[in-house]
Protein backbone atom coordinates (compact mmCIF):
# COMPACT_ATOMS: atom_id res chain seq x y z
CA UNK A 1 0.00 0.00 0.00
CA UNK A 2 1.30 3.15 -1.08
CA UNK A 3 2.02 5.83 1.97
CA UNK A 4 0.51 8.90 0.89
CA UNK A 5 2.76 11.91 2.34
CA UNK A 6 0.18 14.90 1.36
CA UNK A 7 -1.90 12.85 4.15
CA UNK A 8 0.99 14.14 6.25
CA UNK A 9 2.53 17.22 4.62
CA UNK A 10 0.54 18.75 1.86
CA UNK A 11 3.60 20.99 1.53
CA UNK A 12 5.82 18.79 -0.01
CA UNK A 13 7.18 19.35 -2.88
CA UNK A 14 10.08 16.88 -3.39
CA UNK A 15 10.62 13.60 -2.52
CA UNK A 16 12.63 9.93 -2.93
CA UNK A 17 10.52 6.98 -3.28
CA UNK A 18 11.54 3.36 -3.91
CA UNK A 19 9.91 1.52 -7.05
CA UNK A 20 7.58 -0.89 -5.92
CA UNK A 21 6.66 -2.08 -9.52
CA UNK A 22 6.60 -0.50 -13.56
CA UNK A 23 4.81 -2.81 -15.67
CA UNK A 24 4.02 -1.09 -19.56
CA UNK A 25 0.26 -0.77 -20.39
CA UNK A 26 -0.09 0.50 -23.80
CA UNK A 27 2.62 2.95 -24.47
CA UNK A 28 3.13 3.77 -20.70
CA UNK A 29 3.89 2.41 -17.66
CA UNK A 30 2.22 1.92 -14.79
CA UNK A 31 4.90 3.03 -12.15
CA UNK A 32 3.69 2.41 -8.64
CA UNK A 33 6.01 3.83 -5.28
CA UNK A 34 6.27 2.89 -1.43
CA UNK A 35 4.92 6.35 -0.81
CA UNK A 36 4.30 9.63 -3.29
CA UNK A 37 3.31 12.94 -2.49
CA UNK A 38 1.51 12.90 -5.82
CA UNK A 39 -2.25 13.50 -5.01
CA UNK A 40 -4.10 10.94 -7.32
CA UNK A 41 -6.95 13.06 -7.66
CA UNK A 42 -10.43 12.84 -5.94
CA UNK A 43 -13.21 15.29 -4.48
CA UNK A 44 -13.12 17.27 -7.16
CA UNK A 45 -10.07 18.09 -7.70
CA UNK A 46 -7.39 16.60 -11.04
CA UNK A 47 -4.32 14.49 -10.28
CA UNK A 48 -1.28 16.11 -10.02
CA UNK A 49 1.56 16.53 -12.27
CA UNK A 50 5.33 16.68 -12.31
CA UNK A 51 8.37 14.52 -12.68
CA UNK A 52 9.50 11.06 -10.92
CA UNK A 53 13.03 10.12 -11.85
CA UNK A 54 13.07 12.53 -14.70
CA UNK A 55 9.42 11.40 -16.54
CA UNK A 56 6.83 12.97 -16.87
CA UNK A 57 4.11 11.91 -14.46
CA UNK A 58 1.10 11.26 -17.74
CA UNK A 59 -1.68 10.11 -15.56
CA UNK A 60 -2.51 8.40 -11.91
CA UNK A 61 -4.92 6.43 -10.96
CA UNK A 62 -5.44 4.25 -7.66
CA UNK A 63 -6.28 0.70 -7.32
CA UNK A 64 -6.08 -1.62 -4.09
CA UNK A 65 -4.46 0.87 -1.84
CA UNK A 66 -1.82 1.23 -4.50
CA UNK A 67 -1.19 4.45 -6.33
CA UNK A 68 -0.44 4.28 -9.74
CA UNK A 69 2.09 7.02 -11.54
CA UNK A 70 1.69 6.92 -15.30
CA UNK A 71 4.90 7.61 -17.04
CA UNK A 72 6.72 7.31 -20.18
CA UNK A 73 9.95 5.48 -18.74
CA UNK A 74 10.60 2.13 -17.09
CA UNK A 75 11.96 2.08 -13.91
CA UNK A 76 13.65 -1.60 -11.95
CA UNK A 77 11.78 -2.46 -9.41
CA UNK A 78 13.96 -1.67 -6.12
CA UNK A 79 15.50 1.41 -7.36
CA UNK A 80 15.10 4.99 -5.77
CA UNK A 81 14.02 7.48 -7.92
CA UNK A 82 13.44 11.30 -7.15
CA UNK A 83 10.30 12.99 -7.85
CA UNK A 84 8.74 16.75 -7.83
CA UNK A 85 5.35 17.99 -8.21
CA UNK A 86 4.63 20.82 -10.66
CA UNK A 87 3.95 22.95 -7.20
CA UNK A 88 2.39 26.18 -8.96
CA UNK A 89 -0.42 23.93 -10.10
CA UNK A 90 -1.08 21.99 -6.81
CA UNK A 91 -0.84 25.28 -5.07
CA UNK A 92 -3.13 26.96 -7.10
CA UNK A 93 -5.80 23.90 -6.78
CA UNK A 94 -5.21 24.06 -2.84
CA UNK A 95 -5.69 27.45 -3.17
CA UNK A 96 -9.35 26.93 -5.26
CA UNK A 97 -10.80 24.00 -3.21
CA UNK A 98 -9.82 25.27 0.16
CA UNK A 99 -11.93 28.86 -0.84
CA UNK A 100 -14.60 26.63 -2.14
CA UNK A 101 -15.07 24.91 1.05
CA UNK A 102 -15.43 28.21 2.72
CA UNK A 103 -18.04 29.17 0.14
CA UNK A 104 -20.04 26.08 0.66
CA UNK A 105 -19.99 26.15 4.99
CA UNK A 106 -20.63 30.02 4.34
CA UNK A 107 -23.73 29.16 2.13
CA UNK A 108 -24.80 26.83 4.42
CA UNK A 109 -24.45 28.79 7.35
CA UNK A 110 -25.87 31.86 5.88
CA UNK A 111 -28.69 30.51 3.90
CA UNK A 112 -28.88 26.67 4.96
CA UNK A 113 -28.57 25.35 1.53
CA UNK A 114 -25.77 22.65 0.81
CA UNK A 115 -23.12 22.04 -1.74
CA UNK A 116 -24.84 19.34 -4.46
CA UNK A 117 -22.21 19.55 -7.18
CA UNK A 118 -18.45 21.03 -7.06
CA UNK A 119 -15.86 20.47 -10.00
CA UNK A 120 -12.56 22.36 -10.27
CA UNK A 121 -11.32 23.78 -13.79
CA UNK A 122 -8.00 24.18 -14.89
CA UNK A 123 -8.29 27.99 -13.25
CA UNK A 124 -11.60 28.03 -11.30
CA UNK A 125 -14.31 26.20 -10.02
CA UNK A 126 -18.21 25.46 -9.91
CA UNK A 127 -20.02 24.89 -6.83
CA UNK A 128 -23.94 24.07 -7.13
CA UNK A 129 -25.94 25.03 -4.09
CA UNK A 130 -29.05 23.35 -3.59
CA UNK A 131 -30.95 27.08 -3.47
CA UNK A 132 -31.58 30.77 -5.33
CA UNK A 133 -29.54 33.36 -4.40
CA UNK A 134 -30.37 36.91 -4.96
CA UNK A 135 -27.91 39.42 -5.78
CA UNK A 136 -27.65 41.25 -2.53
CA UNK A 137 -27.34 37.33 -0.79
CA UNK A 138 -24.42 36.76 -3.29
CA UNK A 139 -22.62 39.66 -2.15
CA UNK A 140 -23.10 38.84 1.18
CA UNK A 141 -21.93 35.54 0.95
CA UNK A 142 -18.92 36.76 -1.27
CA UNK A 143 -18.02 39.18 1.68
CA UNK A 144 -18.24 36.65 4.07
CA UNK A 145 -16.53 34.03 3.02
CA UNK A 146 -13.55 36.63 2.37
CA UNK A 147 -13.54 37.59 5.85
CA UNK A 148 -13.03 34.08 6.43
CA UNK A 149 -10.28 34.65 4.47
CA UNK A 150 -8.88 37.40 6.02
CA UNK A 151 -9.16 36.17 9.57
CA UNK A 152 -6.11 33.70 8.54
CA UNK A 153 -8.17 30.98 10.47
CA UNK A 154 -6.49 27.26 11.12
CA UNK A 155 -7.22 24.15 8.43
CA UNK A 156 -6.71 20.94 9.80
CA UNK A 157 -7.13 17.69 7.88
CA UNK A 158 -7.22 14.70 10.24
CA UNK A 159 -9.21 11.44 10.32
CA UNK A 160 -10.89 11.04 13.55
CA UNK A 161 -11.84 7.98 15.24
CA UNK A 162 -15.03 6.25 14.72
CA UNK A 163 -16.73 7.39 18.14
CA UNK A 164 -15.55 11.12 17.55
CA UNK A 165 -16.70 10.57 13.71
CA UNK A 166 -20.59 9.57 14.41
CA UNK A 167 -20.42 12.45 16.76
CA UNK A 168 -19.33 15.06 14.15
CA UNK A 169 -21.40 17.24 12.14
CA UNK A 170 -20.11 17.99 9.23
CA UNK A 171 -20.62 18.25 5.59
CA UNK A 172 -20.59 14.97 3.00
CA UNK A 173 -22.41 13.86 -0.37
CA UNK A 174 -21.66 10.09 0.64
CA UNK A 175 -22.99 8.39 3.81
CA UNK A 176 -19.47 7.54 5.15
CA UNK A 177 -18.69 5.28 8.16
CA UNK A 178 -14.49 3.90 8.06
CA UNK A 179 -11.24 6.11 7.33
CA UNK A 180 -13.05 9.22 6.41
CA UNK A 181 -10.96 12.16 6.68
CA UNK A 182 -12.47 15.45 7.58
CA UNK A 183 -11.01 18.78 6.57
CA UNK A 184 -11.62 21.82 8.89
CA UNK A 185 -11.92 25.76 8.00
CA UNK A 186 -11.99 27.27 11.77
CA UNK A 187 -15.41 28.53 12.54
CA UNK A 188 -16.70 28.42 8.82
CA UNK A 189 -16.68 24.42 7.71
CA UNK A 190 -16.04 20.80 8.20
CA UNK A 191 -16.64 18.41 5.45
CA UNK A 192 -15.33 15.26 4.28
CA UNK A 193 -12.54 15.17 1.84
CA UNK A 194 -9.63 13.69 0.58
CA UNK A 195 -7.80 16.70 -1.16
CA UNK A 196 -4.77 18.58 -0.06
CA UNK A 197 -5.76 21.90 1.22
CA UNK A 198 -3.32 24.96 2.57
CA UNK A 199 -2.88 25.28 6.37
CA UNK A 200 -4.31 28.43 6.88
CA UNK A 201 -7.06 30.69 5.43
CA UNK A 202 -4.78 33.53 4.68
CA UNK A 203 -3.20 31.43 2.06
CA UNK A 204 -5.94 31.42 0.05
CA UNK A 205 -5.62 35.26 -0.57
CA UNK A 206 -8.84 36.30 -2.17
CA UNK A 207 -11.92 34.62 -3.44
CA UNK A 208 -14.00 36.12 -6.54
CA UNK A 209 -17.51 34.61 -7.68
CA UNK A 210 -16.83 35.46 -11.49
CA UNK A 211 -20.96 34.19 -12.55
CA UNK A 212 -24.03 33.01 -10.67
CA UNK A 213 -26.63 31.40 -12.81
CA UNK A 214 -30.21 29.08 -11.67
CA UNK A 215 -29.50 25.49 -12.00
CA UNK A 216 -31.99 22.93 -11.52
CA UNK A 217 -33.57 24.92 -8.79
CA UNK A 218 -30.66 25.89 -7.14
CA UNK A 219 -27.40 28.19 -7.98
CA UNK A 220 -24.31 27.57 -9.83
CA UNK A 221 -21.54 29.82 -8.98
CA UNK A 222 -17.81 29.64 -10.85
CA UNK A 223 -15.55 31.04 -8.20
CA UNK A 224 -11.85 32.08 -8.50
CA UNK A 225 -9.48 31.85 -5.26
CA UNK A 226 -5.80 32.79 -5.07
CA UNK A 227 -3.84 33.07 -8.12
CA UNK A 228 -6.41 32.44 -10.30
CA UNK A 229 -8.32 35.16 -8.67
CA UNK A 230 -5.70 37.88 -9.24
CA UNK A 231 -4.93 36.58 -12.50
CA UNK A 232 -8.60 36.92 -13.45
CA UNK A 233 -8.42 40.39 -12.01
CA UNK A 234 -5.85 41.68 -13.85
CA UNK A 235 -7.06 40.04 -17.18
CA UNK A 236 -10.19 42.36 -16.74
CA UNK A 237 -8.48 45.25 -15.45
CA UNK A 238 -6.71 45.30 -18.70
CA UNK A 239 -9.48 45.27 -20.83
CA UNK A 240 -11.05 48.06 -18.48
CA UNK A 241 -8.02 50.02 -19.05
CA UNK A 242 -8.37 49.83 -23.01
CA UNK A 243 -11.88 50.26 -22.87
CA UNK A 244 -11.23 53.64 -21.10
CA UNK A 245 -8.26 54.53 -23.05
CA UNK A 246 -10.61 54.01 -26.31
CA UNK A 247 -13.71 55.27 -25.05
CA UNK A 248 -11.91 58.62 -23.34
CA UNK A 249 -13.76 57.70 -20.01
CA UNK A 250 -12.49 56.99 -16.44
CA UNK A 251 -12.12 53.57 -15.34
CA UNK A 252 -14.95 53.74 -12.94
CA UNK A 253 -16.76 55.08 -15.80
CA UNK A 254 -16.63 52.45 -18.64
CA UNK A 255 -19.85 51.10 -18.19
CA UNK A 256 -21.83 54.52 -19.05
CA UNK A 257 -19.19 55.48 -21.60
CA UNK A 258 -20.14 52.22 -23.04
CA UNK A 259 -23.97 52.87 -22.87
CA UNK A 260 -23.41 55.76 -24.81
CA UNK A 261 -21.62 54.14 -27.40
CA UNK A 262 -24.04 51.55 -28.02
CA UNK A 263 -27.05 54.46 -27.80
CA UNK A 264 -25.13 56.42 -31.05
CA UNK A 265 -24.86 52.68 -32.67
CA UNK A 266 -28.62 52.21 -32.37
CA UNK A 267 -29.28 55.61 -33.49
CA UNK A 268 -26.82 55.04 -36.43
CA UNK A 269 -28.49 51.53 -37.39
CA UNK A 270 -31.91 53.66 -37.27
CA UNK A 271 -30.84 56.47 -39.65
CA UNK A 272 -28.91 53.28 -42.14
CA UNK A 273 -32.06 51.74 -41.80
CA UNK A 274 -34.16 54.58 -42.92
CA UNK A 275 -31.50 55.83 -45.60
CA UNK A 276 -31.68 51.94 -46.88
CA UNK A 277 -35.29 51.97 -46.65
CA UNK A 278 -35.61 55.25 -48.89
CA UNK A 279 -32.88 54.18 -51.31
CA UNK A 280 -34.92 51.13 -51.92
CA UNK A 281 -38.43 53.00 -52.72
CA UNK A 282 -35.99 55.64 -54.94
CA UNK A 283 -34.69 51.94 -56.93
CA UNK A 284 -38.24 50.81 -57.32
CA UNK A 285 -39.44 54.12 -58.47
CA UNK A 286 -36.20 54.08 -61.06
CA UNK A 287 -37.38 50.94 -62.87
CA UNK A 288 -38.47 51.08 -66.66
CA UNK A 289 -40.67 48.36 -67.88
CA UNK A 290 -39.25 46.15 -70.26
CA UNK A 291 -40.84 44.13 -73.06
CA UNK A 292 -38.19 40.98 -72.02
CA UNK A 293 -36.21 40.43 -68.97
CA UNK A 294 -35.28 42.98 -66.14
CA UNK A 295 -31.72 42.28 -64.59
CA UNK A 296 -30.16 44.74 -61.84
CA UNK A 297 -26.79 44.24 -60.21
CA UNK A 298 -26.38 45.71 -56.63
CA UNK A 299 -23.39 45.96 -54.03
CA UNK A 300 -24.66 44.32 -51.08
CA UNK A 301 -28.66 45.04 -50.36
CA UNK A 302 -30.19 43.28 -47.31
CA UNK A 303 -32.16 40.29 -48.28
CA UNK A 304 -35.57 41.86 -47.96
CA UNK A 305 -34.35 44.59 -50.85
CA UNK A 306 -33.56 41.69 -53.20
CA UNK A 307 -37.11 40.23 -53.13
CA UNK A 308 -38.69 43.83 -52.76
CA UNK A 309 -36.88 45.03 -56.23
CA UNK A 310 -38.29 41.49 -57.56
CA UNK A 311 -41.76 41.96 -56.04
CA UNK A 312 -41.49 45.44 -58.02
CA UNK A 313 -39.60 44.71 -61.32
CA UNK A 314 -41.43 41.42 -62.23
CA UNK A 315 -44.77 43.93 -62.33
CA UNK A 316 -43.36 45.73 -65.54
CA UNK A 317 -42.14 42.88 -67.81
CA UNK A 318 -43.41 39.85 -69.59
CA UNK A 319 -40.45 37.96 -68.47
CA UNK A 320 -38.14 37.49 -65.95
CA UNK A 321 -36.99 39.94 -63.13
CA UNK A 322 -33.25 38.83 -61.86
CA UNK A 323 -31.39 40.66 -59.23
CA UNK A 324 -27.84 39.82 -58.68
CA UNK A 325 -25.64 41.37 -55.25
CA UNK A 326 -22.32 40.88 -55.29
CA UNK A 327 -19.13 40.85 -57.69
CA UNK A 328 -17.15 38.50 -59.51
CA UNK A 329 -14.63 38.04 -57.49
CA UNK A 330 -16.96 36.75 -54.26
CA UNK A 331 -19.92 35.59 -56.41
CA UNK A 332 -23.37 36.58 -56.19
CA UNK A 333 -26.40 36.19 -53.90
CA UNK A 334 -29.97 35.99 -56.09
CA UNK A 335 -33.31 36.68 -56.36
CA UNK A 336 -35.67 36.26 -59.31
CA UNK A 337 -39.44 35.93 -59.99
CA UNK A 338 -42.02 36.38 -62.23
CA UNK A 339 -45.48 36.63 -63.13
CA UNK A 340 -45.76 34.16 -66.27
CA UNK A 341 -42.46 31.85 -66.27
CA UNK A 342 -42.57 29.16 -63.77
CA UNK A 343 -39.59 30.07 -61.70
CA UNK A 344 -39.66 26.59 -59.81
CA UNK A 345 -39.53 24.62 -63.55
CA UNK A 346 -37.07 26.53 -65.05
CA UNK A 347 -34.57 27.00 -61.88
CA UNK A 348 -32.38 24.37 -63.05
CA UNK A 349 -32.00 25.91 -66.84
CA UNK A 350 -31.30 29.03 -65.22
CA UNK A 351 -28.89 27.75 -62.35
CA UNK A 352 -26.94 25.94 -65.22
CA UNK A 353 -26.34 29.25 -67.07
CA UNK A 354 -25.11 30.88 -64.28
CA UNK A 355 -22.76 28.64 -62.81
CA UNK A 356 -25.58 28.81 -59.50
CA UNK A 357 -27.19 26.80 -56.66
CA UNK A 358 -30.68 27.99 -55.84
CA UNK A 359 -34.21 27.10 -56.23
CA UNK A 360 -37.86 28.06 -54.41
CA UNK A 361 -41.32 28.34 -55.96
CA UNK A 362 -43.23 28.81 -58.96
CA UNK A 363 -43.41 32.74 -58.18
CA UNK A 364 -39.69 32.95 -56.96
CA UNK A 365 -36.44 30.98 -56.34
CA UNK A 366 -33.09 32.23 -54.71
CA UNK A 367 -29.67 31.27 -54.69
CA UNK A 368 -25.85 32.04 -55.48
CA UNK A 369 -24.18 31.89 -58.87
CA UNK A 370 -20.63 32.02 -59.61
CA UNK A 371 -21.02 32.73 -63.47
CA UNK A 372 -19.13 36.64 -64.19
CA UNK A 373 -21.36 39.44 -65.03
CA UNK A 374 -20.75 39.06 -68.73
CA UNK A 375 -22.30 35.52 -68.56
CA UNK A 376 -25.26 36.50 -66.74
CA UNK A 377 -25.66 39.39 -68.42
CA UNK A 378 -25.93 37.26 -71.79
CA UNK A 379 -27.92 34.84 -70.70
CA UNK A 380 -31.13 37.36 -69.51
CA UNK A 381 -30.67 39.30 -72.60
CA UNK A 382 -31.97 36.69 -74.65
CA UNK A 383 -35.38 36.92 -73.85
CA UNK A 384 -38.18 35.40 -71.35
Amino acid sequence: MTQRLYYEDAYIRSFTARVISCEREGDRFALILDRTAFFPGGGGQQPDGGTAGGAEVLGMAEAGGDIIHYVNQQFAPGSEISCELDWPVRFRRMQNHSGEHIISGVAHALFGYDNVGFHMEENFVTIDLGGPLTKEQLELLERTANEAVFRNVEVSCRFPASEELAALDYRSKLDLEDGVRIVEVAGVDRCACCAPHVKRSGEIGIIKILTAERHRGGMRLTAACGFDAYEDYRRKSESVAAISGALSAKQDAVFPAVQRVLAEIEDMKKARYDLRRRLLEYRIERLEPSEGNILLFERDPEPDSLRALVNAGKELCPGICAVFAGDDEKGYRYVMGSRSVDMKARAAEINAAVSGRGGGSREMISGTASAPRRVIEEYFAAGP
